[in-house]
Formats: C-alpha cells, structure tokens, sequence
C-alpha cells in the first residue's frame, strides 16, 4: 500500500489536486506495479508562513516582492 504525501506551500484547486492524484497513482502503476485503487495520497498544504527556504520565511518572501513592484 504505497502512501505519497504531497506538502505545498499554499493552496491547490481541487482540480490540482485530482491531476496530481491520477499522474502519482499512474506512476506508482508504471513504475513499480502497484494498484491506483492501492495508493494512498495525501495532500497538505502548509500556510506561506509556516514554510521557510533557507532563513526566509515564504510568506516575507511574497511580500518584499509585492513591495519591489511598487
């Protein structure tokens, strides 16, 4: 029983999520045999500023770019 779990920072629309279900649930069958009806997929999205990269948090990051437009 394959678990995939999927972690992004953000949000995804439904429709994202399905796509991604079926293309991770289609590579496990290709690649390593096993049932779509066996993967288990998890998504969790993490709020921006709850993810850093590094010591920059992503939700700072989002907006000292919003600000180098002005």
């Amino acid at each position: 029983m394959p678990f995939i779990n999927v972690k992004v920072a953000g949000v995804l629309t439904i429709e994202q999520k399905r796509e991604i279900a079926n293309e991770m649930s289609d590579t496990m069958l290709r690649v390593a045999g096993k049932p779509k009806s066996a993967c288990y997929i998890v998504f969790d999205e993490v709020s921006r500023e709850n993810w850093a990269k590094g010591d920059v948090i992503l939700s700072d990051s989002d907006q000292a770019k919003q600000e180098a437009k002005k």
